[in-house]
């Protein structure tokens, strides 16, 4: 049986951006990661996932979760590192 684990380690993203999609799109993670993949495979879709991380970071400082903010600022930035041309 494929694990979470797996799923996260197939789809190219961290478990922490898999997480922030999950938690922008209300899904499970394993969900998740599937929708990364393939956001992953799209011209625009690695812009996509950087809109949800951002979302998320200013959705969690609305909440007044600045620690939550703070690790969603960390996987936008890995994010970033290793997809840059964004569009």
């Amino acid at each position: 049986m494929i694990s979470l684990d797996d799923c996260i380690a197939l789809c190219g993203l961290t478990q922490d951006e898999v997480a922030a999609i999950a938690e922008h799109e209300h899904l499970p993670e394993v969900v998740a990661a599937t929708l990364g993949r393939y956001l992953l495979d799209q011209t625009h879709g690695p812009g996509r996932i950087r809109t949800m991380l951002v979302d998320d970071i200013r959705a969690a400082l609305g909440n007044g979760s600045v620690e939550h903010a703070a690790l969603l600022t960390s996987a936008l930035r890995h994010f970033m590192a290793g997809h840059p041309c964004t569009g």
